[in-house]
């Protein structure tokens, strides 16, 4: 089968990519031969390929006419998307925009499974995301949070995570207790940092309307009117878990993030994670986000990572 498109060069340039990588990943990836001439892509090859193609290209024609500039994660997913004929969502994800950081980038979800975290974050008062590293579960919510605290909807924003090393011993840390854990909360800073900007951050941490603690910090108080992020929470025992949601109040909204198979409890130690899910899995108002290593949206490299340990920990259940 053959089959042409008009794709005008400015597109061309940007999804078939520098020294066309992305026009050879399509063929490699699809099975089909592409040929670029005068505005116009030819295809060719069996019926299902060059359709699942040419599809592909119109896709991501469409997001670079947006002002996108195509990278090899939205190639990837775009071909991984063909395969089950829903490579158009790409372009319903796209205008769904959360925020800009600080240089005017916008904050989007990015895929199916990052669009679906997002609304049920606007949908449900609790909600817990699981994902492996780089699936944008700490950054989406943070813009989450970010947005709703500049639009008036909460009046502060607490930020937590469990100060646990994870798997080195660090031994003493010098300084006030604040400098003893802040290298634990580093990732957070970062995300508000670049989202809203270090000088609003510190103005507003000054005033106590950002709070970035870890989480023995929550025990005994009643978190009204906040929205409330707990990080890395796959390193909470039960007991700390059941402290933490029994510290939300009216207005609040809660996103609790965590990746179930990067745990650095002490061995033999029950995951507070997982024994929530467990309990509160048929709870009405709590909402669950399962993210897997096609949300992936760092390095491609740490997608074809992920999908290594996953493939290695499948065979050792085996």
């Amino acid at each position: 089968m053959e089959d042409s498109l008009d794709l005008i060069t400015k597109d061309a340039a940007n999804v078939f990519g520098q020294f066309d990588v992305f026009l050879k990943k399509i063929e490699r990836s699809l099975g089909v031969n592409i040929v670029f001439r005068n505005d116009k892509v030819i295809l060719s090859g069996n019926d299902s390929a060059v359709r699942r193609a040419g599809s592909v290209i119109r896709t991501l024609a469409e997001l670079s006419s947006r002002g996108h500039e195509i990278n090899e994660q939205q190639v990837d997913y775009a071909i991984a998307m063909s395969y089950e004929n829903t490579e158009g969502e790409l372009l319903t994800i796209d205008k769904d925009l959360i925020c800009h950081t600080v240089s005017g980038r916008p904050i989007k979800p990015k895929t199916v499974g990052q669009k679906k975290y997002i609304d049920s974050i606007r949908n449900n008062m609790i909600v817990f995301s699981m994902g492996p590293a780089g699936t944008g579960k700490t950054y989406l919510a943070m813009a989450m949070a970010i947005t709703a605290f500049k639009n008036g909807e909460v009046e502060r924003l607490i930020l937590t995570r469990p100060a646990i090393e994870a798997g080195e011993k660090l031994g003493f840390l010098p300084g006030d207790l604040q400098s003893k854990v802040d290298p634990y909360l580093r990732p957070l800073y970062d995300a508000l940092y670049q989202i809203m900007g270090a000088d609003s951050f510190l103005k507003n941490m000054e005033k106590g309307l950002i709070e970035v603690a870890p989480l023995a910090y929550m025990r005994g108080r009643t978190l009204d009117n906040a929205y409330i992020i707990l990080d890395e929470a796959q390193n909470t025992t039960p007991a700390q878990m059941k402290m933490f949601l029994t510290r939300i109040g009216f207005g609040s909204k809660v996103v609790i993030t965590g990746d179930r198979t990067q745990k650095d409890l002490p061995a033999g130690t029950t995951s507070g994670l997982d024994v929530a899910l467990k309990v509160l899995k048929d709870v009405e108002g709590i909402g669950f986000a399962e993210l897997d290593s096609r949300d992936v949206v760092r390095h491609p490299l740490v997608q074809r990572i992920v999908q290594a340990y996953d493939r290695y920990e499948n065979k050792k259940k085996k």
